[in-house]
């Protein structure tokens, strides 16, 4: 049986001295990103950790070590670094250590978050050691021993990642910082449960520990997605 003739196809170029006009665009609305990237905030209120008696159970919970320190916020933009205090204060005269590792992480922008400590002999957090390399209450001293511990990424290289869930956020955040033992390090993720956890925290004489919901956005207040579980014989509760 014979095909029937092909029809011949249209040229890609009309046979037309008219010029070729592509659509024309819709005007841009000047209060949009001309990248499909996500503004970074100047600040974020913290995710702050609800105190409960008892560590809850299940496999919707990852655990790490309760640090004793000042909660901040480190802002890295390519030629800028911030460290940015709970209360909104701008503190990176006062932790230089912390602030000279921001800039050599290798990344365009990202926000850190974690907790400043200062550890003593027994790799501890000690909150009176932190306030003395301050200058004491009231103090304006520089920090030169305080490290970040950093538990959280919330912006990374042009993109809000506070809807992400808690389980992604901690992905990126240990490849940019892997295995560092510098001013910034990674606040681990401890694999066990939380009853036999916050016993160790006490053997080993711990402040707490913090349960996190791995599933969790990144919500700003105290509430419920993190939880704080205190050792009972910490001196200052």
């Amino acid at each position: 049986m014979t095909k029937p003739p092909r029809q011949k196809s249209q040229p890609l170029l009309r046979e037309t001295d008219a010029p070729i006009r592509s659509r024309p665009r819709k005007p841009r609305d000047p209060a949009q990103p001309q990248l499909p990237f996500d503004p970074m905030p100047d600040r974020i209120e913290p995710c702050l950790a609800l105190l409960k008696a008892k560590p809850p159970s299940g496999p919707d919970w990852i655990y790490e070590i309760k640090w004793d320190g000042y909660r901040v916020a480190v802002h890295i933009k390519p030629n800028s670094v911030r460290i940015i205090t709970r209360g909104g204060h701008d503190w990176t005269d006062r932790f230089p250590a912390i602030a000279a590792a921001a800039r050599k992480l290798g990344v365009g922008t990202a926000i850190l978050d974690g907790e400043a400590v200062v550890l003593d002999a027994n790799g501890r957090s000690d909150f009176g050691a932190l306030q003395r390399s301050l200058g004491g209450r009231g103090g304006k001293k520089a920090s030169d021993d305080s490290i970040l511990y950093a538990f959280d990424l919330l912006y990374f290289d042009g993109h809000d990642l506070t809807k992400m869930e808690l389980s992604g956020r901690r992905h990126l955040l240990e490849d940019l910082i892997g295995e560092s033992e510098g001013a910034i390090r990674l606040s681990q993720e401890v694999e066990a449960d939380g009853v036999t956890l916050l016993a160790a925290a006490c053997e080993h004489g711990l402040e707490g520990i913090i349960a996190k919901h791995r599933d969790s956005t990144y919500r700003s207040g105290r509430l419920g997605d993190w939880l704080k579980i205190q050792v009972p014989q910490a001196s200052h509760f």
